[in-house]
Order: C-alpha cells, then structure tokens, then sequence
C-alpha cells in the first residue's frame, strides 16, 4: 500500500500527469507486490525556483523535466525487488510520457502497520475486523 508523492516542476499538461501516474501505478504493481487497486497518488508541481536539485549528483545531467518519487511503503521490500521497481518505473516513465532515466529520482521510505488509518479514525491494518464492520 504505498503512498505516492510524485514531485515535478509545474506545465505539464492533464494528459502528462496521468500518463506519469498510470505508469508508475503500473511498475509498482508489476514489480513491487502492489495489488491493482492499492492505488494512493499526489502530484505537487512547483515552480521553477521551488525545485531545487543538483543537476548531476549521482547520475546527471537532470533536465527541468526532473521528477521526484517519494514512495511511503506499508512494509520493507528486499534490495532485488526495490531494484526491480527502480528499473521498471524507469523504463515505463521513459515510454510515456518520454522521461530520460537521469530525470527521474525514486525514495522509498517504510512504515509499520500502526502509521496507517484509511479512514473512520482506526489503524486500518491494525483494526482490520473494527475497519470492515464500519463500512456500510
């Protein structure tokens, strides 16, 4: 159940954004045990002077096509199939909507099943049973 905060410089077109958000919807299910509709996106556009990066730390040159991935996992996944996302978002992103792999930077941070509540003010992985019953 990741969270995606998916952070890139303000212009893009509805199309763009959705195109970005379906293929990285996609390599998480595909490569990073998501279920197809585990699906949990934000898009923040800033302006140029708000994304500030180094053009060419730890890979480069980064264009202003630049995009940052900050994924919240529900549980750690293994260095192989963290590796494997990182290759298939890449790839998926450099089909469409055209990202350069040097422009797209992923972050994944892991959480424990007490940080998420859904909804209705209970740990929904937590209180599963007390979560099921409150749905109408």
């Amino acid at each position: 159940m990741p969270f995606a905060r998916i952070s890139l410089q303000r212009g893009k077109s509805p199309a763009y954004l959705r195109t970005l958000a379906d293929q990285l919807h996609r390599a998480l299910v595909e490569t990073f045990e998501v279920p197809p509709d585990d699906r949990f996106q934000i898009i923040h556009q800033h302006d140029a002077d708000e994304l500030i990066v180094d053009r060419d730390y730890f890979g480069g040159p980064r264009s202003a096509d630049y995009v940052l991935i900050h994924l919240t996992a529900g549980r750690p996944r293994s260095a192989a199939t963290k590796q494997a996302f990182y290759r298939r978002a890449v790839a998926l992103l450099g089909e469409a909507p055209g990202l350069r792999p040097q422009d797209v930077m992923i972050v994944i941070a892991s959480t424990q099943a007490e940080d998420w509540s859904f909804a209705g003010g209970v740990a929904s992985l937590l209180d599963a049973p007390l979560a099921a019953e409150a749905q109408p």
